[in-house]
């Protein structure tokens, strides 16, 4: 309950005519700002203007944003030649590639684990401090082994360094054999390798038996230009002496193109049409030098190409189903009493 005094209540009583005629100059007033307020905002954005202007605003920040992306993006297009040309060694891990393993989380001391059964893996040390890790199946008596730097084998990978690892091995399992027949095979970078061993073998005069190249290329410095990492560089002005020349600044040449010139033993080429690693016109490229080579003169040299329909790809060869019998009929005219 609120109380006031009576000459307050008399006061406002009487000064309601006033109020009511206030009020009504008031309203009169407010309709009038609110129809200034209209014609002015019609004055000053006239057919939407105003709508445009922000739009306008809103497309040039965004021009802004999109400009600011791409320098970024120039700027390390421009800078990732510029280190390589700096620090080549980065190349030398590119061509490598050891660091990288997948999967990553997987014991290679048990091979059994990965579905390798009857495998035994073993240790050999073809220099003072380098393990190289091996497995031996001996149901088909197959050795392979991880090179220096790849797998649980220590050191780091280079390209002496490899083809003495695979001449120490070659050596290793000839002692053993004794006159039985001995083929060595490589697959894509590996194909470089065995190149180098037997050339190598040839130059002593013990040559292998065959050599069985999988997915190879002429050299490192044409497979390196075909390769999908030097897509986005290929045609940048300069790229041989950004990129090419930063290999062989590391000693990394694998030129089976010169080394088929110094092999005499039968060679066996496997490439499929499909191959975006390495392009199958450099195995064919590759196949067309040794069929011509001197040193070959005599030997079987042969090409088996895999059509693309079949999917193989970079390294699904081996699921095809005749490669036991391209295998069976290329070894066996090499012997043909065995």
């Amino acid at each position: 309950m609120f109380l006031a005094p009576p000459s307050v209540m008399r006061k406002r009583k009487g000064s309601a005519d006033h109020d009511s005629s206030f009020t009504g100059t008031l309203l009169d007033s407010s309709s009038d700002l609110k129809q200034c307020h209209k014609k002015t905002d019609a004055a000053s954005d006239p057919g939407g203007s105003g709508t445009a202007m922000g739009r306008r605003y809103r497309r040039g920040g965004l021009m802004w944003r999109l400009r600011k992306i791409l320098i970024w993006v120039l700027g390390i297009y421009i800078a990732i030649p510029v280190v390589i040309k700096v620090c080549p060694s980065i190349q030398a891990k590119l061509v490598f590639l050891n660091f990288v393993r997948v999967p990553y989380f997987i014991d290679l001391k048990k091979p059994q684990d990965q579905g390798l059964n009857h495998t035994r893996n073993f240790y050999l040390q073809p220099e003072e401090g380098i393990n190289i890790g091996v497995l031996s199946s001996l149901g088909y008596h197959v050795v392979t082994f991880d090179y220096r730097g790849w797998g649980d084998s220590e050191g780091s990978p280079s390209e002496k360094g490899m083809t003495s690892d695979a001449l120490f091995l070659y050596q290793w399992i000839k002692q053993r054999i004794g006159q039985k027949p001995l083929y060595i095979w490589g697959h894509s970078l590996g194909t470089g390798v065995a190149t180098n061993l037997v050339r190598r073998l040839c130059d002593r005069g013990t040559p292998p038996d065959a050599l069985i190249l999988e997915s190879p290329f002429t050299n490192i410095r044409e497979e390196a230009k075909s390769h999908p990492f030097s897509m986005v560089y290929r045609y940048l002005p300069g790229f041989d002496w950004f990129f090419l020349d930063s290999i062989t600044a590391n000693d990394i040449r694998f030129a089976s193109d010169e080394n088929v010139n110094h092999i005499s033993c039968p060679v066996l080429i496997l490439h499929a049409e499909d191959d975006t690693v390495v392009p199958f016109q450099l195995g064919k490229k590759l196949y067309d030098l040794a069929a011509q080579s001197k040193s070959l003169n005599g030997h079987k040299v042969q090409f088996i190409p895999f059509p693309s329909s079949l999917g193989y790809r970079h390294k699904f060869i081996y699921k095809s189903p005749q490669l036991p019998n391209i295998l069976s009929d290329f070894l066996s005219s090499l012997h043909p009493h065995m």
